[in-house]
């Protein structure tokens, strides 16, 4: 299935439908980019979370890029939005993981009305946002423990949060954090936007995988902390190609990872002077077999950056006819999404894979040096694309493809039924 990809804006108040020239945009932040991968090996190595690096990129407006001009963004379109993560991934592939909850939350609010010039306003000054949805423990499937709702004798308008959450990924340097949770007053599943600068939420860095080691996820804790009544949202009303957006996300991760271990690779092979003597040249840089390695990697990272262009092309339709006051087209556009970043993940989980640990047979016993750390390529490739299985994402597909059946586009991890003994 495919969309029919539309250029223009659906309508003048549609937020972004790319007034940018992509080359100007990304000439504001390559600098930035630069000196971010020049740190990202050591940054893992030693586990430094990147404080100052995302502190200088939304500074800069990196933050913002999808807001429109005339809100004081740069009003990126989303598949200039995702080149842009791409190159970022290239440069530390953790950091755009760690916005992928600031730029999901504004792509909400430029889809939904309520509060919109307030956030915006916000996501121009430079404040982002966090992630927080999954449950910790043995919650069943459609089942919230994190609860918010109004208390007795605080005031008006003014209620209070209380759960933990794992994966939060992006919130230990977030301004606010997006919190799935349920009301105590109507048991309605809302999203409740936290302040994260209060006594009552908390932060560990307890992530333990092996890859995409500094994207600050892990634990969130909130404990009688305070949240505005006009920032819980009822969650039917999340724009509805979050979760393509979400794997758009790790789509960019994917592509700019793969990048990145090209980079590397050449690098290493440009500079070696140690050879074989049943190589088949005068030095590395000249050996075609090695040549090979490192020509089939730069394949897949350009097959990679092409498949992220698409998904983001179907992104880009199904945000247009949020605006388009077509209830059909729109869920057209919606299941669009979701099934071409389905076809895209399952593509890109074997591509990136494969090329950051085929990048290793283009060096020798040296490439594995702990020093020069180029396993973490293949690690957070691995651990970037173990998010939302891909076998699942296989199935729906192939239930597409056979029998018409169209994608979820919203889904839960919890705890399954008890075993029979």
């Amino acid at each position: 299935m495919s969309a029919s990809h539309s250029t223009a804006a659906t309508a003048s108040s549609a937020a972004s439908a790319g007034t940018a020239d992509y080359e100007s945009l990304a000439a504001r932040f390559r600098p930035i980019f630069d000196r971010i991968a020049a740190g990202a090996a050591d940054r893992e190595r030693d586990h430094r979370l990147p404080y100052a690096e995302i502190a200088e990129l939304t500074a800069a407006g990196f933050g913002a890029v999808r807001v429109p001009v005339a809100d004081g963004g740069a009003g990126a379109s989303l598949p200039q939005l995702f080149r842009l993560l791409t190159e970022l991934a290239a440069a530390d592939s953790n950091i755009p993981q760690a916005l992928r909850g600031h730029f999901a939350f504004v792509e909400d609010r430029l889809v939904a009305p309520a509060q919109r010039d307030v956030w915006l306003a916000r996501f121009v000054a430079g404040e982002i946002a966090g992630n927080s949805w999954t449950e910790v423990g043995a919650v069943k499937i459609g089942e919230v423990g994190t609860q918010v709702g109004p208390v007795a004798g605080a005031p008006a308008g003014e209620f209070r949060i209380n759960g933990t959450k794992y994966y939060s990924t992006g919130s230990i340097f977030a301004d606010w954090i997006d919190t799935f949770a349920q009301r105590t007053d109507n048991q309605v599943k809302v999203i409740a936007v936290v302040n994260a600068h209060q006594s009552g939420v908390t932060h560990r860095d307890d992530w333990d995988g092996f890859g995409q080691q500094t994207t600050g996820s892990g634990t969130s804790t909130f404990v009688e902390a305070v949240v505005e009544e006009e920032n819980v949202f009822d969650f039917d009303t999340r724009f509805k190609y979050q979760t393509a957006f979400y794997q758009a996300v790790l789509l960019a991760v994917l592509a700019g990872t793969i990048a990145a271990a090209e980079r590397d690779v050449a690098t290493e092979v440009r500079n070696r002077t140690r050879i074989f003597s049943h190589g088949n040249a005068d030095s590395f840089a000249a050996d075609p077999q090695i040549l090979q390695v490192v020509g089939e990697v730069s394949s897949q990272a350009y097959a990679a950056r092409a498949t992220v262009e698409l998904a983001a092309r179907a992104l880009q339709d199904a945000y247009e006819g949020a605006f388009l006051g077509d209830v059909v087209e729109e869920e057209r556009r919606n299941d669009v999404a979701e099934l071409e970043t389905a076809q895209a993940q399952v593509v890109l989980t074997d591509l990136a894979t494969r090329a950051t640990s085929n990048i290793f047979n283009a060096l020798s016993a040296s490439g594995v040096s702990q020093t020069k750390n180029l396993d973490r390529h293949w690690r957070n490739a691995r651990t970037a694309a173990n998010h939302n299985p891909w076998v699942f994402k296989a199935r729906i597909v192939g239930d597409y493809s056979v029998n018409g059946r169209l994608p979820p586009r919203v889904w839960a991890i919890g705890q399954g039924p008890t075993p029979k003994v």
